[in-house]
């Protein structure tokens, strides 16, 4: 039995038809980050189709390369997959890289670097606000971070005065004092207020 080795094969974009499918989906915004991650990096992932010219993945990354006005996409042919093996894959190419994790201090540490070296880390697909996110993540976490003011210790005063109405901070969380001789108008003396 000869075994076919398969062949990225240059095809006109305007060839291949979308899944009609395909349940995955794709905003003009992820588009646009397909799109920007291409003239980056190029089109370095083919797009799976079958013999017939039926997209199995790959639909957001045709889709940006119209946009960007290419004309030809590489392509892959998976000539050995029967109907429902191609339906089926159409799920799984999707779903099985949503189960994968992240290792947050590895994550931190590569986003580190990109900014770093001032490497536009969007292209990762990550926004800014994820970056920072992941970086706080993994530095709070860190076993050799400093501590900031919010990890002190709260030393309440030796003889604590308070009233109706004072504002105590307590590391990230405010508590806000009621008054306790008037039940009816206050259901507490300390109400918490969250977050800071």
């Amino acid at each position: 039995m000869q075994t076919l080795e398969p062949q990225i094969v240059m095809l006109p974009a305007s060839t291949l038809r979308p899944y009609r499918g395909n349940a995955r989906t794709h905003s003009k915004r992820q588009i646009r980050q397909i799109a920007d991650s291409i003239q980056r990096f190029g089109f370095t992932n083919p797009v799976l189709i079958s013999d017939d010219g039926e997209i199995i993945a790959g639909h957001g990354r045709v889709r940006a390369a119209t946009e960007l006005g290419m004309e030809r996409v590489p392509t892959l042919k998976l000539s050995h997959l029967t109907p429902a093996e191609r339906r089926a894959y159409v799920l799984a190419d999707n779903k099985l890289a949503l189960n994968a994790g992240w290792d947050i201090e590895i994550l931190a540490i590569e986003l580190q670097a990109l900014v770093d070296v001032e490497f536009d880390v969007t292209l990762t697909g990550f926004s800014l606000a994820e970056v920072d996110l992941t970086l706080d993540r993994a530095r709070d976490a860190s076993p050799t971070a400093p501590d900031g003011p919010e990890d002190r210790q709260f030393e309440p005063p030796a003889n604590p005065r308070t009233g109706r109405g004072d504002l105590w901070t307590l590391g990230r969380h405010h508590l806000l004092c009621g008054d306790a001789g008037q039940p009816q108008t206050s259901p507490s003396y300390w109400t918490a207020v969250w977050p800071t």
